[in-house]
């Protein structure tokens, strides 16, 4: 006989829906240094996840190409929103996403200060 699954009941599911909405996801971008190479991600724990590149606590391309500083993101309460923001930048030139840096971050300082105070 199979183990059924606990039943749902509608106020699970409600709270689920809130809890979800109130979440808060981030798309961003790292760079290497000045006109570096970058890195485009998604999270939903931006701290934890710029301490993780600049730690190089996993392995991959930023850490290969020691990739830490924090030039740009943006925040949204849709996960799939934020997954096709990330998609959509990563097809976009080299040129289109300097400029999306630049006009907020014109010296391509690291924000990763900035969000931990």
């Amino acid at each position: 006989m199979q183990e059924q699954l606990p039943r749902r009941e509608p106020s699970d599911v409600c709270f689920f829906r809130e809890w979800r909405s109130q979440m808060a996801y981030y798309v961003y971008m790292l760079a290497s240094q000045r006109n570096g190479t970058l890195y485009i991600g998604v999270t939903n724990d931006l701290v934890r996840r710029v301490f993780e590149h600049k730690q190089g606590v996993v392995d991959g391309f930023t850490k290969e190409h020691n990739i830490h500083q924090l030039v740009w993101f943006e925040q949204t309460e849709d996960v799939i929103a934020a997954i096709q923001r990330e998609k959509q930048l990563k097809k976009w030139n080299r040129a289109w996403k300097t400029r999306l840096i630049q006009e907020n971050n014109p010296y391509w300082h690291d924000l990763y200060d900035e969000i931990t105070k």
